[in-house]
């Protein structure tokens, strides 16, 4: 009895401990499952300054840290951080706004914006054709210029007034409608100067294009090109059929593929001239397609430009007529609207084609210093608050007052007090004042 006592006792203590063990057991799986596992921390991303660059060719090199991160891109490019969270990415050329990617180990993902600041040296420039520089003596004078360090670019005409291409565009309507040319050689050209340690402003003159404003006329394409209020081409003498239609789409694409070319060719700035309507009275002209205002359209051709330009490696500049600061509905030049969208704006600041008193000034062509200087303060306040510099147009010609050293140097030292220190000089026939320039 007492045996089987104890046996029973033994069973009942057993039988207790396992169901306590069970007991515990629950208890430790449910405060298990209960407790909050720790949370996965998505990767922070932080990004060290980067140097402004001077060129939207220049490599850009991105550092920073991405801590937790197993991977950073911009782009297709990417790469693994350190132990530290430490990484860097080099860029062929400075990138149009993009976006710095950290994924984490679990996925996560963080984002920083990244905009890299392209402030553009200065410009001491003067004016050449495609005929001057296929000319050896032209292009010697000019590159002499530049040995004395009178000047350290060139604006060199891509697209000049009567439609023509200086060099074998591969741009598949310059081909078709004949614009393209032989006259000068891109490539030989852009390497001569370049290791000379010249910057090159290839000039496209836009929209006055006699060339393809006649080929469109009488290939099926009359919607390309501005009219009269009687449907026939508008000539406001610069020729039968001068003028091709800012609003079209097929114009637009056409002066922007030129650029796009020349800075893949190497040009490092493109610049529109007659980057506007015809000057005339509106009522008289017709711009088919047109669906906003002829300023608008003009300053969002400027836009659409920007980015594939800058992404070919150039800067983005148009020039303007000096009165547009005044009066921008005279040609659709809105200089606020334009200046949003381009790296530099050129006014023509000619004393010779001001009229007496503008500026207060009695008479500009015999006053190039105080015409230049008075009108420049107007383009400080009309691009106030964009980033575009201003680097003005100078006459280097005489029309009505003899023009030598002292009138070109007025002009420069205008300039220079006025805030700004690049220039371009105009000069049709290619044929500069050294005496103006100041070697430096």
């Amino acid at each position: 009895m007492r045996l089987r006592s104890i046996r029973r006792r033994r069973a009942a203590l057993l039988a207790i401990g396992a169901v306590v063990f069970l007991l515990l057991a629950a208890v430790v799986f449910v405060v298990g499952r209960s407790r909050p596992s720790a949370a996965v921390q998505p990767p922070t991303l932080e990004l060290a300054p980067t140097p402004a660059a001077t060129s939207y060719r220049d490599p850009v090199l991105v550092r920073g840290k991405a801590i937790g991160a197993k991977q950073v891109a911009i782009g297709a490019l990417s790469v693994r951080p350190a132990a530290d969270g430490s990484f860097e990415i080099r860029l062929d050329h400075a990138p149009i706004d993009t976006t710095v990617v950290a994924t984490g180990a679990s996925g996560d993902v963080v984002t920083s914006p990244l905009k890299v600041e392209v402030t553009l040296p200065r410009i001491r420039a003067v004016h050449v054709t495609a005929y001057a520089w296929a000319y050896d003596p032209m292009r010697d004078a000019v590159l002499d210029l530049a040995r004395e360090g009178r000047i350290d670019t060139v604006q060199l005409d891509i697209k000049d007034e009567d439609g023509m291409i200086g060099y074998d565009s591969q741009v598949p309507l310059a081909r078709e409608s004949g614009a393209a040319t032989s006259i000068y050689d891109a490539p030989a050209a852009l390497k001569q100067l370049h290791d000379m340690g010249l910057k090159v402003v290839g000039r496209i003159v836009a929209f006055r294009d006699p060339t393809l404003a006649a080929w469109a006329w009488h290939n099926g394409h009359p919607d390309w090109v501005i009219q009269n209020s009687g449907g026939q081409p508008y000539s406001s003498g610069y020729g039968a059929i001068a003028f091709t239609n800012f609003a079209s789409p097929e114009i637009r694409s056409y002066n922007r593929d030129l650029a796009i070319e020349a800075a893949r060719l190497g040009f490092d700035g493109v610049m529109y001239d007659y980057i506007r309507r015809p000057d005339g009275a509106l009522g008289g002209m017709q711009f088919p397609g047109l669906t906003e205002s002829p300023s608008d359209s003009i300053a969002n051709f400027l836009r659409d430009c920007r980015d594939p330009i800058h992404d070919a490696g150039a800067s983005v500049s148009a020039a303007v007529f000096g009165i547009a600061a005044t009066r921008p509905d005279e040609i659709a030049q809105d200089i606020p609207a334009m200046a949003r969208y381009s790296d530099f704006l050129a006014p023509m600041l000619y004393p010779s084609h001001w009229h007496a008193g503008e500026y207060d000034v009695a008479s500009p062509n015999s006053q190039p210093y105080d015409i230049v200087f008075r009108s420049l303060q107007d383009f400080r306040a009309r691009t106030a608050g964009t980033t575009a510099q201003v680097i003005p147009w100078l006459q280097d010609f005489s029309l009505g007052v003899a023009y030598g050293d002292a009138q070109v140097k007025a002009q420069i030292d205008a300039t220079y007090a006025a805030g700004y220190n690049g220039f371009f000089l105009w000069n049709p026939a290619v044929s500069y004042h050294p005496g103006a320039l100041v070697p430096n």
